[in-house]
């Protein structure tokens, strides 16, 4: 097979585009040809400085394509068959091996460059929102980084429930997009004060719950919220040191501060996560949700797709193709 691997941790430049040894499919196990890879924020954050089990190590979570070969044990799943899947490592690849539990079918017609994006991205914004976010019809929620994937998805799925939805972007021509997705009010990060513009936006009530995924923002998420305010922390991706967080603020005004790992419900909770994720490729394949892909690479370019990421340029999701 071929991958994109890395042998130590650092910038995009680590990558290297290699050969190694195909991936073995054990009895409960099916092998997939990869078709499309979703590059997710951990996988970013993986790559600049994370663990890496082996060496050399490829990176990514999530991928689909369609099965080759099904383990002895395997009684749901057929050979032919396009798949979606999540794993700990492993996606940016031309083939990988996965427990079976960890593939969903993609529907009928659906374009399989959209189902890789779905199950992470759209299951992290869901638990963020309702799971751990207690959203309610008539609230008001402050998604932070809405242009990104997880941003994207959570706009939707809030507007969709009733609330009122404030994003941050870094220009005004990315927000202007998110209104098409749901967006009410948006609010360029990098032309003023978040937090005094949604204190603004909300007469000075704040927000009822914030989904955070930056981190570096925590702190300003936190004062974004009104009395018993909920944020849901997801990820890193502004590589902050959240220690410097004062977390006193959240006793003043009885706020509650959550951290979300769609990866850890997804192994400890599978009976409610396989069918939610099921729910949302329908919903993405009915065209109800919507996947934006911002762009595509080719897996050998894995380098240059990390890049603009990394660029904070992207529109929705970056995809590598094998």
């Amino acid at each position: 097979m071929k991958a994109a691997v890395y042998y130590e941790t650092g910038p995009p430049s680590v990558f290297r585009y290699e050969e190694p040894p195909d991936p073995q499919c054990d009895s409960s196990a099916v092998l997939i040809d990869v078709q499309a890879i979703s590059i997710e924020g951990g996988d970013v954050l993986n790559r600049a400085g994370g663990e890496m089990p082996s060496s050399p190590h490829i990176v990514g979570y999530q991928c689909a394509g369609k099965i080759r070969e099904i383990g002895a044990d395997v009684s749901d799943r057929q050979v032919g068959q396009a798949v979606v899947t999540i794993m700990p490592f492993g996606s940016h690849a031309s083939l990988v091996a996965v427990p079976a539990g960890q593939t969903w079918l993609v529907p009928d017609g659906m374009d399989i460059r959209q189902a890789a994006c779905v199950p992470i991205a759209f299951g992290t914004a869901h638990d963020c929102l309702f799971e751990f976010g207690h959203l309610e019809a008539g609230e008001r929620v402050l998604i932070q980084a809405g242009a990104g994937g997880v941003g994207l998805a959570a706009i939707q799925l809030a507007k969709r429930h009733g609330a009122t939805v404030l994003a941050t972007a870094s220009s005004d021509e990315r927000l202007e997009r998110l209104k098409e997705f749901g967006l009410d009010h948006g609010i360029n990060y990098r032309t003023g004060d978040f937090v005094s513009r949604v204190r603004e936006l909300t007469d000075g009530k704040g927000v009822n719950l914030v989904v955070d995924s930056v981190g570096s923002t925590l702190a300003g998420s936190i004062e974004c919220t009104g009395y018993r305010g909920r944020i849901a922390h997801v990820g890193n991706a502004g590589r902050p040191d959240t220690t410097s967080v004062d977390t006193s603020k959240l006793s003043e005004q009885n706020r509650s501060l959550t951290g979300v790992f769609f990866g850890a419900e997804a192994v400890i909770q599978p009976q409610r996560v396989r069918p939610l994720v099921e729910r949302l490729l329908s919903e993405v394949a009915s065209g109800e949700l919507r996947v934006v892909i911002d762009s595509e690479y080719p897996l050998s370019e894995a380098a240059a797709a990390h890049e603009h990421i990394e660029s904070r340029q992207a529109f929705g999701r970056v995809i590598l193709t094998p």
